[in-house]
């Protein structure tokens, strides 16, 4: 993939160009957000670029891409590029946003390394670029043609139930009163708002059902700032939007989904669907979906949260899990309530829980929880490339590894 003059280049300059990662996200972002300031009213995540996560996942991704170029040369990082594909299609990125973003992201690599970027750095790092943004723009291409290039659609909220003190969910239907999308269990959608100060922000939501309902639902927590600003569009949908409400709502997208659905059927492989927090959302979805098409062979359903009440999809949990033939739940809590005797008191720890041989494991949580529990999963002998996760927000995985 990556020349052989280049890799030598960048391998030469990874760790010097690795150390100052932060630095050029940072000077890159102020000098996108200087020249183009609608990107950051009508199309970043202001919350993440306050917090800085959205800058960590850029350098991470970055550093994670040229690594696998130089170690790895004959193959390609697909499931990380398909991850952070997904995301930008459910955003509307365009190829000639890539030219942008080259643009400023050179300018910064220059600024913050000065005189060690020679001609020869610059080429080489240029090619390292250009082929992480073919890639996902082929990639991207790819999932507008699979969703029709429908781009955003009006759906009138038909429901609101509030799950917990902090998670309402919406029922949603098209408001051209067309067909729903196709999609995959596990999925997400984006959903775009006007806010107060005339900012147009976008915010992913996961599919909280199967495909085949004549609605969409989805399950919106409010987020509420501990050291940094409350969510500003999750509290702008728990303030403003109910029923009869409409919002701008992108076609499905995401990568946590079962693969070949009918040959795990056929083949009978074990399933685990590990969640925390709202990551219960894709996982309850695709609970459904092995449910509803008589899933035969063991699924295995964790989740932790911080207490019963705040567990939102319990019921739904319970029900779709008491409807397959093999099905083990576990549920752990941080504070129990007298009447949850069964449930478990602390972090997730599945020492004492069988986990059957080659089964598929998918995880949706915050990251600390992920880690924790693939690790004790690979410690149990499921297979790395068998474990699945989704992040919600900017994907820090390989930002910390």
């Amino acid at each position: 993939m990556l020349s052989e003059q280049s890799a030598t280049t960048v391998r030469a300059t990874l760790p010097a160009v690795g150390a100052a990662i932060g630095d050029i996200a940072d000077r890159f972002y102020e000098g996108l957000f200087a020249a183009h300031p609608e990107l950051l009213r009508d199309l970043f995540n202001r919350g993440n670029q306050a917090s800085g996560t959205q800058r960590q996942a850029l350098a991470g991704s970055i550093a994670a891409f040229a690594t696998h170029l130089v170690e790895r040369p004959d193959e390609r990082p697909d499931v990380m590029l398909s991850r952070i594909a997904h995301k930008h299609a459910s955003l509307g990125i365009t190829p000639e946003q890539y030219k942008t973003v080259h643009e400023h992201l050179f300018a910064a690599i220059v600024e913050v390394l000065g005189d060690a970027v020679t001609p020869e750095v610059a080429a080489a790092w240029d090619e390292v670029y250009w082929l992480m943004a073919n890639a996902l723009i082929a990639m991207e291409r790819r999932l507008y043609a699979q969703s029709g290039g429908s781009g955003w659609r009006t759906w009138e909220v038909v429901e609101r139930v509030e799950e917990t003190a902090d998670v309402a969910a919406l029922r949603l239907r098209p408001a051209d009163g067309g067909p729903l999308p196709d999609f995959r269990a596990g999925q997400y959608v984006s959903v775009r708002v006007e806010l107060p100060d005339g900012a147009r922000q976008i915010r992913q939501y996961s599919l909280a059902g199967a495909p085949g309902s004549a609605l969409h639902r989805i399950a919106v927590k409010r987020v509420r700032g501990d050291a940094g600003p409350d969510g500003e569009v999750s509290n702008h949908l728990h303030a403003r939007v109910g029923e009869g409400s409409t919002l701008e709502i992108s076609a499905p997208y995401g990568d946590l989904v079962l693969e070949d659905l009918p040959q795990l059927r056929e083949a009978g492989i074990p399933v685990l669907l590990a969640s925390a927090g709202i990551g219960v959302t894709p996982m309850v979805a695709v609970l459904e979906q092995l449910a509803v098409t008589g899933h035969p062979a063991p699924v295995t359903v964790v989740h932790a949260d911080r207490s019963p009440a705040e567990h939102a999809l319990r019921g739904d949990h319970e029900a779709y899990a008491a409807k397959l033939a093999d099905a083990d739940v576990h549920f752990w809590y941080e504070h129990p309530e007298p009447g949850h005797l069964a449930d478990r008191t602390g972090l997730v720890d599945l020492s004492g829980v069988a986990i059957a041989s080659g089964t598929r494991a998918y995880l949706c949580g915050p990251l600390p929880f992920m880690r924790a529990v693939r690790a004790q999963l690979i410690d149990k002998g499921v297979a790395a490339a068998d474990i699945h996760y989704e992040v919600f927000g900017p994907d820090l995985w390989l930002a910390q590894d």
